[in-house]
């Protein structure tokens, strides 16, 4: 224990001295001034941030409807002009929402005339609200989406000279060793390790207990499907056990079950947040005695669809519990304008300014597989490895796991049933799919990754 204290202390100390500033010159990103600017933007008065965001936002659609051929044509053909957003920001109402159906059916007609030869980082949907699509971003969006990041853990009292851990799924293929030569540079700059997981076998969720224990990592980012499985490991086997000091619940929605028993079961507090791949991380619990998430309404512009209202009880007053929108603020490259983001949430307005107390949104499943439970989202990070596939479903026949898999357009299916099966052999069955197939479940039509045997196509 204390030599990984000692440890972790002088990599701290290296990495934000030294070791993180070369990196981010090599790379020629520029994230740390970046922060600054975060951090004195989420400490102004709230009139005085929501005005300023309220002036980017009308720059940003300006820009969209200059620069952008899905949006210049739109423009024109509904006779929009973006200048009366400057007097009064419910003009942007006027647009019709962004889906990611449109995402993928204008492509590169959503990308800005002006991009150059700059370095663009793509980023993929998740699957848990319809199919996927290619976000693309240039090299200054994606510092600002470190930054928030970045400036949201310091509050919480995750420093750069503390350690982190995140979790990442485990692939049965050997990567280059440039890559990983690049992937250790990157864990030492950011203070970082990695756990690579598959499964949650017991043996498995004991052995990453254990690696957690030697790390002793003051962060831990994860799914919190993934650490609700490891708190009832530690439950069965333990009782108590603390390994780390918190928590840092992403991707999945956070059940109140879940907070409670890793909360008390790990000794740890939990920090809840709300990011995308589409815009970055635009909600986060910044007080870790309030569960409510701040919205950081100087990033991404927030709206709540009317038609969308959600039956919730309990719902503060003044707050409207419908799906939520957003217009990114800071990606050039792509301008995402009125985005549909899929996912229901609580959004209330209070002395601090917007707030996210509660969300219905994904949630992923874990599916018996080869006699092992495995979480959906480590087979579509498998898949994805595969390539080839836009989107899948797993339902259950006769208690045996099929894979419904969408493929892409020109797509080898013959070479994807293969590499499939040399990872889990006759434990799976494979049909492919068309895009209309794809089961929604619920009164609401939702998009699962997993459907029971019983659920009919509508």
């Amino acid at each position: 224990m204390i030599f990984s204290v000692l440890r972790n202390a002088a990599r701290g100390a290296m990495a934000t001295v030294i070791v993180y500033p070369l990196t981010e010159r090599y790379e020629a990103r520029d994230i740390r001034s970046k922060t600054k600017w975060v951090r004195k933007e989420i400490d102004r008065p709230v009139a005085e941030r929501r005005a300023r965001a309220a002036a980017r936002l009308a720059q940003a659609v300006r820009f969209a409807g200059a620069t952008v051929p899905y949006y210049r044509d739109l423009f024109s053909s509904i006779g929009f002009d973006p200048d009366k957003i400057d007097g009064d920001t419910r003009y942007l109402e006027d647009l019709p929402y962004l889906t990611k159906d449109i995402i993928r059916e204008q492509g590169d007609r959503l990308l800005s005339d002006n991009r150059g030869d700059e370095r663009i980082h793509i980023a993929r949907t998740g699957g848990s609200t319809g199919p996927s699509a290619e976000i693309h971003y240039d090299q200054a969006a994606a510092d600002w989406s470190s930054a928030v990041t970045r400036e949201s853990r310091r509050r919480i009292g995750n420093t750069h000279w503390r350690s982190e851990l995140h979790f990442a799924s485990s692939f049965p293929e050997v990567f280059p060793w440039r890559d990983r030569l690049r992937e250790q540079v990157k864990c030492f700059a950011m203070n970082r390790d990695n756990i690579f997981f598959e499964n949650f076998s017991s043996q498995e969720l004991e052995r990453i207990w254990r690696k957690m224990k030697s790390i002793r990592p003051h962060l831990v980012h994860a799914h919190p499907s993934t650490v609700d499985q490891l708190a009832a490991h530690v439950e069965a086997t333990r009782g108590r056990d603390k390994g780390f000091a918190v928590f840092e619940s992403s991707g999945e929605l956070l059940e109140t079950t879940q907070r409670a028993r890793i909360e008390r079961v790990l000794k740890c507090r939990v920090i809840n947040r709300y990011g995308l791949a589409e815009a970055g991380v635009v909600a986060y619990q910044l007080d870790p005695d309030n569960t409510d998430m701040s919205f950081h309404d100087f990033f991404a512009w927030p709206e709540l669809r009317p038609d969308a209202e959600v039956g919730l009880d309990n719902v503060p007053d003044g707050a409207g519990s419908c799906e939520l929108v957003i217009t990114p603020l800071f990606n050039r490259l792509m301008p995402l304008l009125r985005y549909r983001t899929g996912d229901n949430v609580v959004l209330s307005n209070g002395a601090n300014g917007l707030a996210i107390p509660r969300m219905i949104g994904r949630v992923h499943d874990v599916v018996m597989l080869a006699g092992k439970p495995l979480p959906t989202h480590y087979i579509q990070d498998v898949l994805d490895r595969v390539g080839g596939i836009r989107e899948f479903q797993i339902q259950m026949r006769n208690d045996k796991p099929v894979f419904r898999l969408v493929p892409e357009d020109g797509a080898d299916t013959t070479a994807i049933k293969e590499r499939i099966a040399s990872w889990w052999a006759e434990a799976v069955d494979v049909e492919f799919i068309a895009l209309d197939a794809l089961i929604r479940v619920g009164a609401r039509q939702k998009f699962r990754h997993v459907v029971p045997e019983q659920v009919s196509s509508l």
